[in-house]
């Protein structure tokens, strides 16, 4: 059984309903420049959210570590085995968050979502863009039946707790 069908084609360019011109696009190595300094520069809530399931951010993440995570990624949404979208302004010289597209590791669903924005986005108005943006946009785009939102409809806390797929 394969994730998405043969002939998914991946969205590659979304634009944020936000009023700000923000857009959604694959991530890649090129992007650590304005990657690195939006994950460290809110490292500590990062943690909070991804530490127990992902073990990221580190502390000691390293600039180059962070670029082959990156390329990592890229290599995956080529494969058509994950996605990680970066949440960029309009005129893409800042990060501003990241969404991901996973296949599910625990049982019950048929993909794990998640997103996050820079501190300095938090309880703004490109954050509730998303909250509001991101489950329509994979019940229209995507070939999804039973998304979950981790950290929307479930905790961490509980994702960790269900049984695996």
């Amino acid at each position: 059984m394969t994730w998405l069908p043969r002939d998914f084609v991946h969205p590659v360019s979304v634009g944020i309903p936000d009023g700000g011109g923000h857009r959604l696009r694959p991530i890649g190595g090129a992007d650590a420049p304005l990657d690195y300094p939006a994950v460290m520069g809110s490292r500590e809530r990062l943690w909070s959210i991804y530490g127990k399931a992902w073990g990221w951010p580190s502390a000691t993440m390293t600039y180059e570590a962070n670029q082959a995570d990156l390329e990592r990624h890229a290599a995956e949404i080529d494969a058509h085995e994950s996605f990680n979208y970066t949440v960029e302004n309009a005129d893409g010289t800042a990060l501003r968050g990241c969404v991901y597209v996973d296949p599910p590791e625990k049982a019950g669903a048929d993909a794990e979502i998640s997103w996050w924005v820079v501190d300095g986005e938090v309880g703004g108005q490109l954050e509730r863009a998303l909250d509001a943006f991101v489950p329509r946009w994979i019940a229209e785009e995507w070939p999804f039946e039973r998304p979950r939102f981790v950290g929307r409809d479930l905790t961490w806390d509980e994702w960790l707790a269900l049984p695996g797929r």
